[in-house]
């Protein structure tokens, strides 16, 4: 299966049998899954988790409803009255039904049989979380996982829903670590490289030998390049160590500056990456409006700085008609990053 791609080329992920099998599995039983599940499968099975989804939903015998191309009309019709128990979605899945919702007019959203809903693939806006929250009356939990471990690694918890961003616990039979700059162990509460090992970890990239040494180590070590912490067990996604920007000498998380923009009640969406500029690097935000908002840029500027420090705080924000994303919904940063090129 193909990486994304959200921060480069695509790499071919061998994974074995048991890689997507014990991933599944694990992800149903901690979902508490039965047959009487019907599951809204809207991320291609083309991508690991459309895979993970239908293969866990076959084996605990429930339902797969797939859908070919998203529509938040047809999901919000679909959770009214075809009995849907379990919706996984990324961060812009949510965001386009709750803009749906509101450029329609329709009061509430019906929630159905709806039973849990889970999010992943990117950075979860507290925001968002709420609304969500807010106007299906179920928590919305948040997890992590990556195509070359199959995908699962964490999740909250459904007998233990969280109030914030965290992607929970890691799932039982997988070994998890932060690795410092230093390579040693991180202390809890500090950031560093996520490190994972067990039965989800892929035997390697596709006739790429040279990449798979770089990432796994000799003791089965893979390194997931997101940066995280811990806090106690549960775990916090900061960002890519790729995409994490150097301002000044101060590191610079651009999910932090994401989550302040999407809390502006005209943004459906930004990205935040990181412009060299003499030496050093700016911040630049990307953000996707509301059909019909005249909001600008300087009065987003305006928002944000109210809510960052100084080194944090966008350089420029340019608004786009949509972001730069894949068929799964998670935006392509190296595009935009591509955009500023000579700017």
């Amino acid at each position: 299966i193909y990486t994304s791609g959200t921060t480069g080329t695509p790499k071919g992920v061998m994974l074995t049998h048991e890689n997507l099998l014990f991933s599944a599995r694990t992800t149903a039983l901690l979902r508490q899954m039965d047959n009487r599940d019907k599951l809204y499968v809207v991320l291609p099975i083309s991508h690991i988790v459309g895979v993970s989804l239908t293969l866990m939903t076959l084996m605990t015998g429930g339902t797969v409803r797939l859908v070919s191309k998203y529509d938040p009309a047809a999901l919000a019709k679909a959770i009214a009255e075809e009995g849907i128990t379990i919706l996984n979605g990324v961060p812009a899945t949510y965001q386009r039904l709750l803009e749906y919702k509101r450029l329609s007019g329709v009061p509430k959203l019906n929630k159905g049989s709806l039973r849990y809903i889970g999010v992943a693939g990117a950075p979860l806006d507290p925001d968002l979380k709420s609304r969500v929250e807010a106007e299906l009356g179920l928590p919305l939990l948040n997890g992590y996982g990556i195509t070359e471990c199959a995908p699962g690694i964490s999740g909250v918890r459904i007998e233990a829903p969280r109030p914030d961003s965290a992607v929970g616990q890691i799932v039982p039979g997988v070994e998890g670590r932060i690795i410092d700059r230093d390579g040693k162990l991180a202390a809890n509460g500090a950031v560093g490289e996520l490190h994972v090992r067990g039965k989800n970890v892929m035997l390697g990239y596709y006739r790429a030998p040279d990449l798979t040494e770089k990432v796994i180590d000799r003791d089965g070590w893979f390194n997931t390049g997101d940066l995280a912490y811990l806090d106690g067990d549960c775990m916090f996604i900061v960002g890519r160590t790729k995409e994490m920007i150097i301002r000044s000498g101060f590191n610079v998380y651009p999910a932090e500056v994401e989550a302040v923009l999407s809390s502006h009640d005209a943004v459906v969406q930004s990205a935040v990456v990181g412009r060299a500029a003499d030496g050093n690097e700016e911040v630049v935000a990307f953000v996707q409006l509301l059909k019909g908002s005249n909001v600008t840029p300087s009065e987003l500027m305006a928002f944000a700085s109210k809510q960052l420090t100084s080194y944090k705080r966008p350089s420029q924000i340019i608004v786009l008609d949509a972001l730069p994303a894949t068929s799964t919904g998670k935006i392509l940063k190296h595009k935009l990053a591509e955009s500023l090129r000579g700017t």
